[in-house]
């Protein structure tokens, strides 16, 4: 098991340039022809660094982007309507189990839950066919930046001491502003269970027929969100998301619709930073059940990465960058935050690391 873990991790930072999907045994050829590894070029390495603080240490044994995070397991009631736009098994009608985690979007494991803007949940549906659909969906409706390299660029940025370094950044990315005024304007909730959160990134789906559907996803709350200021939220503790989470699963599921929403020809699918008009097709393809809350030392979701590129099929990446180079930085992080489980220790007695 260990050597077939190796194995697929460096094919997949084989293939951090590759746009229209991950193949294994090409990834290393199409990154050598692409240039990604000359030193002046974005890799997986430089990418992970670059969420370190500078100056500061990372967070050994957590992940090293949305490191703070709690476990869940649940259900998948796929209601069929999906069947119309994928023959992936997911949408076949019936209950598939899940395997998540929600969590903040932030490198530190220990940050107070009323400063992390951006919120997100990883998601795993199984089917007996022996598929899994992994995705990773964060609160914001588009992405801040258009391309991994602004991203990572962003990053240095925003941790450098320079205080020019963020005003040239988003003068030469002038699709930030958007994103901070999403930021500084959306309300904020009192719970993971009141957010809706947004694929961003666009994919394709393929029918029965063989007809492609590019698509982004979104899980609509059951919950009514309520507004909720951040200074009121801080006096409710750091951890107050992880708390009523699990407070609120104790007295029964929460619930989303999963809301898939189709572009019509011509809408481009590889900027996440630009959203579809609000008049695109939508479909409503069934519901995300969370019935059990875990702990995330001990949890099931602790060693397993949401690699948006593990697509089963009638499921695909389409021309949008971000879904390979996250395949690529997860397997990074991956790495460094297994080689370090004595850091980030189990609670449970006698666990196994």
């Amino acid at each position: 098991m260990a050597e077939a873990r190796q194995q697929t991790a460096r094919s997949v930072i084989g293939s951090f340039a590759l746009i229209a999907g991950v193949v294994a045994f090409a990834a290393a050829a199409f990154a050598y022809t692409a240039g990604w590894f000359s030193p002046d070029r974005l890799t997986p390495h430089r990418l992970v660094d670059a969420f370190t603080p500078q100056g500061g240490e990372p967070p050994l044994g957590h992940r090293r982007n949305h490191a703070k995070g709690i476990c869940f397991t649940g259900i998948f009631e796929s209601n069929g309507a999906g069947s119309e736009l994928s023959r992936a098994g997911a949408f076949a009608q019936g209950q598939y189990p899940v395997l998540g985690r929600f969590n903040l979007g932030t490198p530190n494991p220990n940050a107070p839950d009323a400063t992390v803007r951006v919120r997100g949940i990883g998601l795993s549906i199984s089917t007996p066919d022996g598929q899994e659909w992994r995705m990773a969906l964060i609160n914001p409706p588009f992405f801040a930046v258009s391309t991994p390299q602004a991203f990572y660029e962003l990053l240095v940025a925003s941790g450098s001491k320079d205080p020019n370094a963020m005003p040239t950044f988003a003068k030469a990315n002038p699709e930030i502003a958007k994103f901070g005024e999403w930021a500084k304007s959306a309300p904020w909730t009192g719970s993971y269970a009141e957010e809706r959160f947004n694929s961003l990134d666009a994919f394709v789906f393929t029918d029965n027929s063989g007809a492609e559907h590019a698509v982004r996803w979104s899980l609509l709350p059951a919950a009514q969100p309520l507004a909720v200021s951040p200074d009121e939220l801080a006096k409710r503790g750091p951890d107050f998301l992880e708390q009523e989470i699990t407070e609120r699963i104790r007295g029964g599921p929460a619930r989303w619709t999963m809301q898939v929403t189709v572009a019509n020809p011509g809408d481009q699918t590889a900027d996440p930073t630009q959203a579809w008009p609000q008049d695109r097709r939508t479909v409503d393809v069934g519901m995300l059940v969370v019935q059990q809350i875990e702990a995330e030392p001990d949890g099931p979701c602790r060693d397993i990465n949401f690699d948006p590129t593990v697509l089963p099929s009638g499921i695909r990446t389409s021309d949008d960058p971000f879904p390979a180079a996250r395949s690529a930085a997860y397997a990074r992080s991956y790495d460094l935050r297994t080689s370090e489980a004595k850091d980030y220790p189990r609670t449970a007695p006698g666990a196994s690391q």
